[in-house]
């Protein structure tokens, strides 16, 4: 007869979820490690959608402070994928200055059909990701679809 033993499973993650919602429900502050982790074990699924609600709650009712704000931001970049702007040229040959205005949406959300051409007449590139049917207010494309 074969007997099977039975192991722990070893965890290898750094942090754990259960304990960053802890610290921010109990008014604690994050360090860096513990905000560059949950960024990351949030976009490989190691955070449950239902613990970052619980982390946004507690952070909603108790704030963060300036550190821990800079870092999170900090966290989010370098999370995704970046874009390379940097072969955009003025008409002399010149580097062109790029800028980015991102909408939240929302009802009366209008500032971004003007203020996108407006930067622009100035030299600056302001290269716009939109999208179509975000909901009640429509996204960018959708408005600009709806000029006659």
């Amino acid at each position: 007869m074969v007997r099977k033993t039975w192991r722990t499973p070893v965890l290898t993650e750094a942090f754990d979820a259960v304990d960053i919602i802890r610290t921010k429900r109990d008014r604690g502050v994050l360090s860096p490690e513990q905000i560059d982790w949950t960024i990351d074990a949030y976009t490989r699924g190691v955070i449950a959608d239902e613990q970052m609600a619980a982390l946004n709650m507690a952070i909603l009712l108790n704030g963060m402070d300036r550190a821990e704000i800079s870092r999170w931001t900090a966290a989010m970049i370098a999370s995704g994928e970046r874009m390379d702007f940097s072969g955009l040229r003025r008409p002399d040959g010149g580097v062109k200055a790029t800028s980015d205005k991102h909408s939240t949406g929302g009802v009366g959300d209008k500032i971004t059909l003007p203020l996108a051409p407006l930067v622009a007449v100035f030299g600056v590139a302001v290269p716009q990701l939109s999208g179509r049917g975000l909901g009640h207010t429509g996204g960018t494309l959708d408005k600009l679809e709806s000029i006659p």
